[in-house]
């Protein structure tokens, strides 16, 4: 990575300034005051900036026949990313700034519901890999198969013809349908907050980590089963922001989809080896005084690489916080880890957290070694490819 530890403060103020919070679509909604911290907000943040909310029902359905609904066992975390592909590739080749809808149905069935509802087939309802891509080149084109497995043609969740109009690509179209509150750092005493250190994941090497994270438009490339970074703004890191969809109860094949959003606004590395001590030195003291019982973020004897804050939106599945991302090199080897910083979390996300959302994202950040679950495990995976 290139650029030294910059913050948020010293960028121009048009480059971060969020859309205005807007209807789905103006001529089926009316306008209502929402609370930026409130537990409306967090209600709307359901499922994807894609997806209007008559068209949650048959999108999650497509995702549980492409993946969700296969016993564990049988599960390739591929699968997914290619159906979450179709679904962002045909928004992006609709209508610009307009969300899927009950209306875009039919053609989806054209693509794959002969597939899903054969009569000769044990598990109906369900779709095979080669089903997906075949129902794809239907419903997009027959180019389709051949540009997802090419990195050239692929890039921000979405498949492109070519290269070329890959190159022309706007995230904005996306971030004009995102709701993106105001920046929501935690802001309670340290003591209160809550400190957290997931598990370090091995990569196979530092090079190869930066070179990856650095392509923000690739991150799609490492989504889970039970979650996914897009990004929302042209360029690198710094300032880059990414809506975050995940998915809980993924296990029993019936997932819940939410969304949130966070913006990258601090990085460090060696171009500044005095910033980059001073942000690590902050975090194994923070990690000491105001952790129960975490481990150190690098463990003693370790080098610290890389490092930045991801801060929360207001709105976001955990409340006012930021989490941070870093790499660092110990014995020989390469290693991704994320620590989390909350506030204590409002009523209505503290019970939603306590239910359905603390398992996955602790396993969302690594721990439990679960593979298919684990953002930096299928960074790791894909690395190592």
């Amino acid at each position: 990575m290139s650029q030294d530890r910059t913050t948020v403060e010293e960028l121009a103020p048009e480059e971060l300034a969020g859309v205005p919070e807007h209807l789905e679509d103006a001529d089926h909604e009316s306008a209502v005051a929402v609370k930026p911290w409130g537990p409306l907000r967090f209600a709307r943040m359901t499922g994807s900036s894609l997806a209007a909310r008559d068209a949650a029902p048959w999108i999650t359905d497509f995702l549980n026949a492409a993946y969700y609904r296969r016993p564990v066992d049988e599960r390739e975390v591929d699968d997914l990313r290619l159906a979450f592909a179709v679904l962002t590739t045909f928004w992006y080749r609709k209508e610009p700034q307009r969300r899927l809808r009950i209306a875009d149905l039919p053609a989806f069935h054209r693509g794959f519901g002969k597939h899903r509802f054969a009569t000769d087939r044990s598990e109906r309802g369900v779709l095979s890999r080669e089903e997906v891509v075949e129902g794809a080149s239907h419903l997009l084109g027959d180019w389709f198969p051949a540009a997802y497995a090419d990195d050239a043609r692929r890039g921000w969740g979405v498949v492109f013809p070519t290269a070329e109009e890959r190159a022309t690509y706007d995230p904005a179209r996306r971030m004009a349908l995102a709701r993106l509150g105001q920046l929501s750092p935690e802001s309670a005493p340290p003591e209160r907050q809550t400190w957290h250190t997931y598990p370090a994941v091995e990569m196979p090497s530092a090079e190869a980590v930066v070179a990856a994270l650095t392509r923000p438009e690739t991150w799609p490339d490492y989504a889970s089963e039970i979650g996914r970074f897009t990004p929302l703004r042209p360029g690198g890191l710094l300032g880059q922001t990414f809506e975050i969809e995940v998915a809980a109860g993924t296990e029993t094949g019936r997932p819940i989809f939410t969304r949130g959003y966070v913006t990258i606004t601090d990085l460090v590395t060696p171009d500044d080896p005095a910033a980059l001590t001073a942000w690590f030195a902050a975090l194994e003291e923070g990690l000491q005084r105001y952790g129960h019982d975490e481990p150190r973020a690098v463990p003693e004897g370790g080098t610290p690489l890389v490092g930045f804050d991801l801060t929360t939106h207001q709105g976001h599945f955990m409340g006012n916080g930021h989490n941070r991302l870093l790499l660092y090199t110990h014995e020989g080897k390469a290693w991704v880890r994320a620590a989390g910083t909350w506030d204590p979390m409002p009523w209505h996300i503290d019970r939603a957290y306590r239910v359905a959302g603390k398992d996955a994202q602790h396993a969302f950040w690594g721990q439990g070694d679960v593979a298919r679950l684990s953002l930096p495990h299928q960074l790791a995976l894909r690395l190592a490819a």
